[in-house]
């Protein structure tokens, strides 16, 4: 098992390091025809040092910064050939492309980047924070009680934008010594205001139920995955039901690390396939597009396992479920919502019919839905949060001044 296991990692490595090169003699000529970045004109700046695999984190920003970027130009400084070359064709905003230090060197004598992003805890991210005289600030890729949100990475930052008085209660039972009041900013989730997509399908009478699993995760405390221990039972019960519209969306990891998790997956998307066949008006929908936002808007109901897409729906207010993890050493914070949350159980996922039906006619969880959603992202309305992080940027860009007034 062991050998096998290198084996497929050393393939692995040979692919990643084959389409990294493919990627970046494309972006050679690419940025050859785009010419110089003009001259002192970003002043915030995206430092993204992840490929393809992980450009779920970025996506996710792109229309918040597009916003942005109407008072405050910002540029996406990408680190690797596999994420530059699919920014520079979809991301709003300018992508420049850094494989090197002497590259990110380069820019930052060029523009006056005053306040820089990150959307992640890669190691990289160090090569960037050893240039002073700007604002280095953690936005993350998502809000959840995953253990990954209470790292003490976060002090390596100037700031961090976070959502609300829950991930500051949640940042407080862990930090020592952190000025909380100073460099932590709460911004909602600015995401929200820009659900993103059109629906693929026409509505209907049938409940849409959007099952969006994460992956099998690197270690058992952080196994929270669920497409090996309800997704092929609870997909299986939905597609032969007449009064259900499957929307799957998996984690892009999931099978990275566990074959068996990845034949779950396989399962899931063949069952859908063989569903549509049978009747074509199900329309049910296998999920791997860039944008994400209409899956949390259309969806009736969201069965998510614990990552950040229970906080991206628990935004949208809307009816939600939780997978419990069957692994046992899977660490579970239940000082949040997770502790409220309604809970699907590995055992129940073939009976999620019934579940659904329950829940739907359930006025207690709803109620309790509405008063986390304030918990977690305070005043949810429409455009709120994105007023709350542009006031953030504006707040730090006037300290920049301040500092940069006394300190030549």
């Amino acid at each position: 098992m062991t050998i096998r296991k290198d084996i497929g990692l050393a393939v692995k490595l040979v692919k990643d390091v084959a389409a990294s090169r493919r990627a970046q003699k494309r972006l050679a000529g690419r940025l050859l025809g785009d010419g110089p970045l003009p001259l002192g004109r970003f002043k915030i700046a995206v430092y993204f040092a992840d490929g393809a695999v992980n450009l779920y984190q970025m996506r996710q920003w792109y229309r918040p910064l597009a916003v942005l970027a109407e008072t405050w130009p910002v540029i996406v400084l990408s680190r690797t050939g596999t994420g530059a070359l699919p920014m520079s064709e979809e991301c709003p905003v300018p992508v420049t492309y850094v494989r090197k230090v002497a590259d990110l060197e380069r820019v930052v004598d060029e523009q006056d980047i005053r306040i820089v992003f990150y959307v992640n805890q890669n190691a990289r991210n160090f090569q960037m924070m050893r240039y002073p005289r700007c604002w280095h600030v953690f936005i993350n890729h998502g809000e959840s009680d995953k253990m990954y949100m209470v790292t003490n990475q976060i002090k390596a930052y100037d700031y961090a934008f976070v959502a609300g008085d829950a991930a500051l209660a949640r940042l407080d039972r862990v930090l020592w010594d952190y000025d909380f009041e100073k460099r932590a900013i709460t911004i909602g989730r600015p995401q929200a205001d820009h659900y993103s997509g059109l629906v693929p399908y026409v509505p209907d009478e049938r409940q849409v139920v959007l099952y969006a699993p994460t992956w099998e995760g690197d270690r058992p405390t952080a196994a929270y995955g669920s497409i090996a221990t309800h997704g092929v039972a609870l997909a299986t019960a939905l597609l032969a039901s007449p009064r259900h519209r499957l929307i799957y969306r998996p984690h892009p990891r999931s099978g990275v690390i566990d074959d068996a998790y990845g034949a779950a997956n396989r399962r899931i998307v063949g069952l859908i396939k063989a569903a549509n066949a049978r009747d074509p008006a199900a329309h049910h929908i296998y999920d791997t597009g860039a944008e994400l936002g209409w899956q949390l808007a259309a969806a009736d109901v969201a069965i998510v396992d614990i990552s950040a897409m229970v906080y991206d729906r628990l935004a949208a207010g809307k009816a939600l479920l939780v997978t419990r993890p069957a692994e046992p050493a899977a660490e579970i914070d239940t000082g949040g919502y997770l502790a409220a949350c309604d809970w699907l159980e590995a055992s129940a996922a073939s009976s999620i019919v019934g579940t659904l039906d329950a829940l739907a006619h359930d006025p207690e969880a709803e109620a309790r839905l509405a008063v986390w959603v304030e918990r977690y992202f305070g005043d949810a309305t429409p455009g709120a949060a994105t007023a709350r992080f542009h006031a953030a940027v504006q707040h730090l860009m006037e300290e920049w001044e301040r500092f940069d007034a006394v300190r030549p």
